[in-house]
């Protein structure tokens, strides 16, 4: 054991002395012409042409922003509490920040009312192409019945709202955590970016509602044997909340070799969701179920969130085989589903009290990890 660490030391060493940032792959940034094609085909619709002019003098000044690379044009200085007090700070980070240390300090005290997150995981909804409601939805009204019957409070996340609600939106994670752990901020950093018109980014407010929960039931169908884009897409984005750093000024904002430093140096890794509990609900009609399941399993067990029991986690065809335009009747006959829906909304709520007094089983039952990451 005292040679295999030292071992690790001494690569680690190694590396400290090699660290490079590699480059290369960026193809730089757009001609004039092109930003300015790409500006005014956000008002394509030919009413905006009675304010030309305006159009024209605002992309100047977006031509300015992304020109200059002004991410975050409002700062404020870090202050107290962070490594570096006076760095100065995105306001809309900094505020999302402060916003999430509030709802941690709320969730642990004890006589805070449970709180448990359904996630509709599903694209579609009736306000938009398809012109239905997804099967998903229903589920977790399903699920939502039972939890607020128990009397705790069932917050609901529908991630359809990103294919129908104007504006709403989940970027794409950028993969910092691939380049050093630590260049991976606690809240996402890379959001909103000013410059790249990058912005209203729904993140910010559903990590808020991840950090108040006790417990979250995440209900989704299956799509080409994955999970539906709108799901993955705050997958994605949750990365930060296995590891991520809560301090920006660590790394002085972006600056990937301090990052690579300060993971060699000894990262702990924080898990910001570690100790909540989890259910699963995955329907499917076809094929891929079980695969999914089992990721989104493997996914929430990795960031330290424990299963409420077997019954929690559950995969289900309806309407095995049948045609997609019955699949409501297949669902409304199906009772048998639906009891198992609310199954695993029971599981969570016969688990909370009990993980909330500290009897349900530690999530790592206080074994060190020998590989943390």
């Amino acid at each position: 054991m005292l040679l295999a660490q030292a071992r690790v030391r001494r690569q680690i060493t190694m590396a400290k002395s090699t660290l490079e940032v590699r480059t290369g792959q960026y193809a730089g940034e757009l001609a004039r012409d092109a930003f300015r094609l790409r500006f005014m085909r956000r008002f394509y619709d030919p009413a905006f042409q009675a304010e030309s002019e305006a159009l024209e003098r605002l992309e100047a000044i977006a031509w300015d922003a992304y020109e200059q690379g002004r991410k975050a044009p409002l700062t404020e200085k870090a202050g107290p509490g962070y490594a570096d007090p006076a760095y100065d700070l995105s306001v809309e980070w900094k505020d999302a920040h402060d916003r999430l240390e509030r709802a941690a300090q709320i969730q642990r005290e004890p006589g805070t009312r449970t709180r448990v997150l359904v996630i509709i995981g599903s694209a579609r909804n009736d306000g938009t192409c398809p012109g239905e409601i997804s099967k998903s939805w229903r589920l977790a009204h399903i699920v939502r019945e039972e939890i607020e019957s128990a009397g705790m409070h069932a917050d609901m996340l529908d991630l359809s709202r990103l294919t129908s609600e104007y504006q709403y939106l989940i970027h794409p994670c950028k993969g910092c955590v691939s380049t050093a752990m630590p260049l991976c901020h606690w809240p996402c950093s890379c959001y909103p970016n000013h410059s790249l018109g990058q912005d209203n980014d729904a993140m910010n407010g559903i990590y808020e509602q991840w950090v108040a929960a006790h417990g979250v039931v995440l209900v989704a169908p299956t799509y080409w044997y994955q999970s539906p884009s709108p799901l993955k897409l705050m997958i994605d984005r949750l990365v930060c909340a296995d590891g991520g750093n809560p301090d920006p000024t660590t790394t002085s904002g972006k600056d990937p070799l301090k990052a690579k430093r300060l993971e060699l140096d000894g990262w702990p890794y924080p898990k910001h969701l570690a100790g909540r509990a989890y259910g699963l609900v995955v329907h499917g009609d076809v094929a891929g179920i079980e695969g999914q399941r089992r990721a989104l399993s493997d996914w929430l067990d990795w960031m330290g969130l424990v299963d409420a029991g077997t019954a929690s986690r559950l995969d289900r065809y309806i309407g095995y085989y049948t045609p997609y335009a019955t699949s409501h009747a297949d669902l409304d006959r199906d009772k048998a589903v639906q009891e198992e829906v609310r199954n695993v909304a029971r599981a969570m709520v016969q688990c909370l009290p009990r993980l909330r007094a500290g009897e349900w089983p530690a999530v790592d039952q206080g074994l060190p990890s020998p590989r943390p990451k």
